[in-house]
């Protein structure tokens, strides 16, 4: 990145999850050097200082995208938003850093998709960036590569897919290994839960019966399939004391089954999307193919039109914690993949650009949630769950300058015409939000101001991880001293035993034994 600026951020209203005050704000460096009232007047020098004026906005931490999908391969095509389109689309919607995956295939290297995923990103990104990486499968090679990831390349996040049948599917045993694994190396397990079996059967019978249009693809695979699989990984998480966060919670049903497991004490945590914040699956209905394959993703997005609100509702209100966009982005000709089979349609929206504005509407301007609550669940809990709190997610003296100057009254219509990803259509379509980000400041430079970019490929970085992130694993370790199950004391018992036979089928039936039978 260019030579930082000096900037100093005045009279803005600075917001962070616990509190909002009027303050400037001094970055120098990269960082926050200096935070509160009239900075200027309390001896800051105005040499090389470049103001930008915030009276009557507000001053927010930049949003961290939990999940995306950049330069994706995948269905036999590959996501057209790369690293450096992108994560400009990012910093242009107010997302400072984004979490991507790399996932390997089956039999294949996690370190070494590690390493590609690295090479694709670190020449292109114009914002920081983090990496989950995939288990597609298991083995003591698995086992040793999640260790080195954690321990030597900063990853402290691994997704197991539930879903994916003969792709990256894994079944109840390797989640058991792989949660196990994760609770060792201090790392948090990610599922994406969907019964994998149930889909493979559910999409040879809508096929069978001819349906084969994007609306099959919801109907193969609808909420109890989700809700399902998001009860059995809490389960087996729970079973080893291992923190779990459930990527794209896309049903009322699968919220329901992590706010209860929330209040029944387990460390879970969900993750709403904006897609399915901001819109609902009635669109795979439509008479249009393009318009409805455009909106197949997966989980799919619910034909029930109430889901949006709930998980608002949900995630106002702590059931639900983080907010990601599973980016994952395919032009309609290559979603035409699928015009005469909705299982080849690749799977994938768009959201990294839309995801702040959407849930500010959606949230805070809809009176569903505070502002406070808004950087929470758009930016804080996410630093705090993957660790990178307080360097990320807050406006704090030392803290990373990741800010967004927003406007929480000015209003913008969505629209593929104007945005910024690669992608030829936008599923929020003509969604007016109010909630607009006015400066885009990243590690101290200002790089999306008024509409302009001023930002090159490469310019943001790849951030490390520690493992045991407080956040989450403070519980997992007082449950570990606190609830290991304990024998109980008692005399041996020391009565007769019974006999059994063991020499083969036809002895083992023969009747018993006259002294057999009267014990």
């Amino acid at each position: 990145m260019a030579a930082q600026q000096r900037l100093l951020i005045r009279g803005g209203r600075v917001v962070n999850e616990d509190r909002s005050e009027l303050a400037d704000v001094l970055v120098e460096d990269g960082v926050v050097r200096a935070l509160g009232p009239d900075l200027l007047a309390t001896g800051t020098s105005a040499q090389g200082l470049r103001i930008l004026d915030a009276s009557g906005k507000l001053v927010l931490p930049g949003g961290i995208d939990t999940h995306t999908h950049m330069q994706f391969p995948f269905m036999g095509s590959q996501s057209i938003d790369d690293f450096y389109q992108g994560t400009k689309a990012a910093l242009a919607g107010g997302t400072t850093m984004i979490i991507d995956f790399a996932i390997p295939q089956k039999g294949c290297s996690l370190i070494e998709a590690f390493d590609t995923w690295r090479s694709w990103a670190d020449p292109k990104v114009c914002c920081d960036y983090a990496l989950h990486v995939g288990v597609t499968w298991w083995s003591d090679q698995v086992k040793e590569e999640m260790r080195i990831l954690t321990q030597n390349k900063g990853v402290n996040s691994f997704k197991m897919f539930m879903a994916y049948k003969d792709l990256y599917m894994v079944r109840d045993l390797e989640l058991y290994a792989a949660f196990s694994q994760c609770k060792e190396i201090g790392a948090i397990a990610q599922v994406h839960a969907e019964n994998g079996d149930l889909i493979a059967e559910g999409a040879k019978k809508m096929l069978a019966l001819g349906i084969t249009g994007p609306e099959g693809h919801e109907l193969c695979r609808p909420e109890a399939v989700e809700a399902e699989a998001t009860l059995r990984a809490i389960t087996i998480a729970n079973s080893v004391n291992c923190p779990l966060y459930v990527v794209h919670v896309m049903s009322k049903s699968s919220a329901k089954v992590i706010a209860d497991a929330r209040r029944n004490g387990k460390v879970v945590f969900g993750e709403p999307i904006a897609a399915g914040l901001g819109t609902d699956g009635t669109h795979q209905w439509n008479k249009e193919w393009h318009h409805a394959a455009h909106h197949v993703m997966g989980p799919p997005l619910r034909p029930d039109p109430s889901t949006p609100d709930f998980l608002m509702n949900l995630l106002a209100n702590d059931d639900l914690s983080t907010t990601g966009t599973d980016h994952c982005t395919f032009s309609t000709c290559q979603k035409a993949l699928g015009k005469d089979d909705f299982t080849k349609i690749p799977n994938g929206v768009n959201g990294v650009e839309d995801r702040m504005s959407v849930v500010w509407e959606r949230g805070v301007h809809s009176g569903k949630m505070d502002e406070n609550r808004f950087v929470a669940v758009t930016s804080t809990n996410a630093a705090k769950i993957f660790n990178l709190y307080p360097r990320k997610g807050r406006i704090a003296v030392g803290s990373d300058a990741d800010i967004v100057i927003w406007d929480p009254k000015a209003t913008r219509t969505i629209s593929a015409k104007t945005h910024h990803q690669a992608v030829n259509f936008n599923i929020f379509e003509g969604m007016v939000c109010h909630g607009v980000p006015l400066v885009t400041i990243s590690r101290g430079k200002v790089v999306y101001e008024a509409g302009v970019f001023h930002v090159n490929a490469g310019d943001g970085k790849y951030i490390p991880r520690k493992p045991f992130a407080e956040y989450v694993y403070k519980r997992i370790k007082q449950r570990d001293q606190t609830c290991i199950p304990t024998a109980v004391e008692r005399l041996p018992y020391k009565g007769e035993v019974v006999l059994l036979k063991t020499s083969g089928k036809t002895e083992a039936s023969a009747p018993a034994t006259r002294k057999q039978a009267h014990r």
